[in-house]
């Protein structure tokens, strides 16, 4: 089992061990991020694979909505901190069990991240041609 630390980012805060942030507020709530948002929890681990593995889980909660069930608030919604630390810590530990799928579906969602960052790119690019195409066309 990973030992990390789970606690609320305070802005201008500087963090010397691997960690990563998660947004405590909104319908992203849960989101990870490597860099900090206003409202955001950071979890602190003691190596980078740990945070890797661990970024993930989070990623992956995130992902299917795990965090909707868990907000609080009539107007703006929010995860508390005692709240995030008690689910996070035991479905990350449930996720772990089976290291090994864990590290086959890391690499599977690493994949899928560059391919949908590439995916993105692609579409930006044939934006821009059309942009060119039109501006050429109605500039004659």
């Amino acid at each position: 089992m990973q030992n990390y630390i789970i606690k609320s980012h305070k802005v201008g805060t500087s963090y010397n061990k691997p960690h990563f942030f998660t947004l405590n507020k909104g319908m992203n709530s849960g989101k990870p991020q490597n860099e900090p948002f206003t409202n955001s929890f950071v979890i602190i681990f003691d190596n980078e694979k740990d945070c890797e593995n661990i970024f993930w889980v989070a990623y992956s909660l995130w992902k299917s909505k795990f965090w909707h069930q868990h907000l609080v608030g009539s107007v703006i919604s929010f995860l508390r901190l005692p709240d995030f630390k008690k689910e996070f810590f035991s479905k990350s530990a449930h996720l772990m069990v089976e290291y090994e799928a864990h590290i086959k579906h890391v690499e599977t969602l690493k994949l899928l991240a560059q391919k949908e960052k590439q995916f993105h790119e692609n579409i930006n690019l044939i934006n821009d041609m059309r942009r060119v195409i039109i501006h050429r066309y109605s500039n004659k």
